[in-house]
């Protein structure tokens, strides 16, 4: 019975890794083991024609996803036109499965500040947020997933927990969540909030997506420190931990993408990760059909 069940979920689950120029040999050579890739929007927006026609090559060979880095949806500033328009223009070249982008502020005005920033928790920026997703829908015609962040310090003025902004986000604007359960992990162990309790105020049936990832500590102010969301480094335990959860609450397919973006380990080793992962999923998902059958019976008794 276990068996039979991992086989459906992995059937319908898709695991993949983000494009880098430095891991394109290894994924062109292994796409019998990826079944999606994630490209960066912003990194195709000046390619060169040779990249680009190796872009819509590989689209030809496998399922792809557009992923923001600096649409900054998150903010009382409309987003900016020729961004969205350029986003349009390449998710209409690549047809991706679905695009999405982070839940995050990038500028203050016309200053890019550099990383990606969490607003301030309140209903001014819930509103704010959901007319750039609105608008950002119209002009790219589909709505985007949004992903939760991490931050190294809570947001000013906010009102609110970081899980009930998000919620309130995805209820109001209609998107599906990119759930990165590193982040959680990280503002989970920076602001000492239970990761576990965080997945089950989480509105499960919106979950479409994983991104996982690895970090690392840093040292702050005096004998303080902070955990650091890097993608330098290999997906720590306690991520694959929250994705055997996640696989126990979500009964819907999702993709679950592996980001990595710089100090390469060799393929063989995310392809090890990516394995890891179809097997935390599964494991969860065999779970949640185990809890389900013994409550039928429960109930028949």
């Amino acid at each position: 019975m276990g068996e039979a069940v991992v086989a459906v979920v992995e059937a319908k689950d898709r695991f993949g890794l983000t494009w880098q120029p430095a891991l394109a040999a290894g994924i062109l050579a292994n796409l019998d083991r990826i079944d999606v890739v994630e490209v960066i929007a912003e990194e195709q927006f000046s390619a060169s024609s040779r990249a680009t026609r190796a872009l819509e090559t590989l689209a030809q060979h496998a399922p792809l996803l557009v992923h923001g880095v600096a649409l900054g949806p998150a903010s009382t500033a409309p987003v900016q036109t020729p961004r969205l328009e350029r986003l349009s223009r390449l998710i209409d070249r690549v047809e991706p499965a679905f695009w999405s982008e982070h839940l995050a502020c990038v500028r203050a005005g016309d200053i890019e500040i550099g990383h990606l920033a969490a607003a301030p928790r309140t209903e001014a920026t819930i509103e704010a947020t959901v007319a750039n997703l609105s608008r950002a829908a119209s002009v790219v015609g589909s709505r985007p997933m949004v992903e939760n962040i991490s931050t190294l310090m809570d947001p000013p003025a906010s009102d609110r927990s970081e899980v009930e902004w998000i919620s309130s986000v995805i209820a109001a604007s209609g998107c599906d969540l990119l759930l990165d359960l590193h982040n959680v992990h990280a503002n989970g162990l920076n602001f000492g909030f239970d990761p576990i309790d965080y997945l089950d105020r989480l509105d499960s049936k919106r979950i479409g997506a994983i991104h996982l990832a690895g970090g690392c500590w840093i040292d702050g102010a005096g004998d303080e420190r902070r955990y650091l969301d890097d993608h330098l480094h290999d997906v720590p335990d306690p991520v694959y931990d929250l994705l055997v959860e996640v696989g126990a609450r979500v009964r819907r397919p999702l993709t679950v993408i592996l980001e990595r973006d710089g100090r390469f380990p060799p393929m063989s080793d995310l392809l090890w990760q990516l394995d890891r992962a179809r097997a935390a999923l599964a494991q969860g998902r065999l779970r949640a059909e185990r809890d389900g059958a013994a409550t039928r019976m429960s109930n028949e008794a």
